[in-house]
């Protein structure tokens, strides 16, 4: 049973991106346009010279962040719904350490990366002992944590770090994650080191949940919080823990946008909709940490591939879009496919 398990988990990520691919060409179909030439176009556009398969991994970077900040409070049975404020908390902290403080490299990356990380965690802490303490639920209170922390951060950027601007200066170099090495072999794309950071949280997530006490327990707690409870586990501690660092990994990919993309921060008209990704990049990735880096790069893909579908081939850059939903309404129908799985190889049989 468990290595069925462990094959349905493999079988229908890649099934719905399939089928999800599949329904995109006849859509691309009904609506006059040629599929082979649409999905060659979003291939060109993702790989097609060094530069845009710089700006695939450097799209891709904030997704593994994102996706890991929704998959490791799922592990915990919490929804993490408000990855995108924190997102947007963690660039505000790191572009503001970036800029207020001068000091050598070694000392002024770190402290603008962890001024990130402790900002999402913080914004993870609230929902977190809401939840743990009055039984608030999480969903609601990241939700709200969203507009806040949006509208805030405007705020403190045309009245603390600008005068009534819409831009911040620049970061100072000894901030920057960009690499002029990484960009000089991609046609100067914006790919920079953050990337080396993003896979080396996705092995400190794997090793939270797999080679930890913690990570046993905030597993536990998801499956049967009430037998956790019962065992002698700190439920109202765990779940405040599983918040704060999946708080932690979403402000790391605000840090990444700040320090590395872009070098800077803008008053937001609207979300970013990074935060929001992650999470279907969680659930393509099945909440586990090699899924989700998997997930966030098909999903840098789609993205940065769609940039090159309406001059490509005249396909609209929605359909991406439609592409996107469509994979994650599959992977939300995994019990379809999971059945049609088990009904296909039993006729096999």
């Amino acid at each position: 049973m468990t290595s069925n398990n462990k094959l349905f988990g493999i079988l229908v990520p890649i099934i719905s991106v399939i089928l999800g691919l599949l329904v995109g060409a006849i859509i691309m179909l009904i609506s006059g346009h040629n599929p082979i030439a649409g999905y060659a176009a979003l291939w060109n556009g993702a790989f097609g010279d060094a530069y845009t398969l710089g700006e695939t991994v450097r799209r891709s970077t904030p997704y593994i962040l994102t996706g890991m900040a929704v998959a490791f409070a799922f592990r915990a049975n919490l929804f993490n719904i408000g990855a995108e404020g924190q997102v947007i908390v963690g660039w505000l902290a790191a572009v503001w350490v970036g800029i207020a403080i001068d000091a050598p490299m070694i000392i002024h990356l770190p402290l603008a990366i962890i001024a990130a990380i402790l900002a999402g965690a913080v914004w993870g802490f609230i929902p977190g002992l809401l939840k743990a303490k009055l039984g608030v639920h999480e969903v609601i209170v990241t939700i709200m944590m969203n507009y806040i922390a949006l509208f805030t951060t405007n705020e403190i950027i045309r009245n603390v770090l600008t005068e009534q601007k819409t831009t911040t200066e620049t970061i100072h170099g000894s901030a920057s994650l960009a690499s002029e090495w990484l960009q000089s072999i991609t046609y100067f794309s914006r790919v920079h080191y953050g990337i080396l950071i993003a896979l080396f949280a996705a092995v400190i997530m794997w090793f939270i949940m797999e080679r930890t006490t913690l990570g046993y327990e905030l597993k536990a707690v998801g499956y049967n919080k009430h037998a956790s409870k019962y065992a002698g586990m700190n439920v109202s501690k765990n779940i405040i823990l599983a918040m704060v660092i999946a708080g932690g990994f979403a402000g790391l990919a605000g840090a990444m946008e700040g320090l590395g993309t872009f070098g800077n921060i803008s008053v937001m008209s609207s979300f970013s909709n990074v935060g929001f990704d992650g999470i279907a990049v969680a659930l393509l990735g099945a909440n586990t940490p090699l899924g989700v880096v998997l997930a966030a790069f098909l999903f840098g893909t789609l993205k940065q591939g769609a940039l090159e579908m309406p001059t490509g081939a005249g396909v609209p850059t929605e359909l991406v879009d439609i592409i996107i939903a469509l994979i994650i309404f599959f992977v939300a129908s995994s019990y379809i496919i999971r059945w049609a799985l088990l009904r296909f190889t039993k006729e096999g049989k």
